[in-house]
């Protein structure tokens, strides 16, 4: 059985994937954590062969987080299970040493086939992110509705509990949405974000 380790900020995904992997009969998870730190936690007391890792996490960023994890366990195979489907975040978490990239969106079969794949220590990427990658030629970035919405209010000055509030939101939920914005533009801090929104128009 290939045992697996999920980190992903997302409680109730977390338990459908288990049911998913436990039932296959060809693997099993053994740790869940749902923050970079409890990662950190759950790697002290071992590792697993394949780890699924999100980009989106509360206390930094699966990116980062890939390339510190293989630095200090350079053996684990991980395997992305994220939402993001943009050319320049695929390739910054593949070239972070991922072995795969899956999107929460593609079947349970196709999730288990990378988990095997990439126990095997092969590289597997799902069908919708390769096609992806075979189209892309440049660094586009592809903004949702809301993130456009968060991205005006932003560029209009608005401050967190403001946006909050005109977005029916919560401020914490707002925190979030940000720091996702930070890191699909990869901009340093708000001035930069505005500056490429202005730039790029992205709003």
């Amino acid at each position: 059985m290939i045992q697996v380790q999920i980190v992903d900020d997302h409680k109730m995904f977390v338990e459908g994937i288990e049911r998913i992997i436990n039932g296959s009969g060809v693997a099993e998870v053994t740790g869940k954590a749902h923050s970079a730190r409890e990662c950190w936690q759950m790697l002290s007391f071992g590792q697993a062969d394949v780890l699924l890792l999100d980009i989106h996490l509360l206390d930094g960023n699966g990116v980062d987080l890939c390339s510190e994890i293989l630095t200090r366990y350079p053996g684990l195979k991980i395997l992305a299970l994220t939402s993001f489907s943009e050319y320049a975040v695929v390739n910054r978490m593949l070239a972070a040493g991922a072995l795969g990239y899956v999107l929460k969106n593609a079947m349970a079969e196709e999730i288990l086939q990378g988990v095997e794949v990439v126990a095997t220590g092969e590289k597997f990427i799902c069908e919708e992110v390769n096609l992806l990658l075979k189209k892309q030629t440049g660094n586009a970035i592809v903004l949702t509705g809301r993130e456009r919405e968060l991205l005006r209010l932003i560029c209009e000055g608005y401050i967190n509990t403001e946006i909050a509030e005109k977005m029916c939101l919560g401020v914490e939920t707002i925190n979030s949405y940000r720091k996702n914005l930070l890191f699909k533009l990869q901009a340093r801090n708000t001035a930069v974000l505005v500056k490429m929104a202005i730039e790029q128009r992205l709003i």
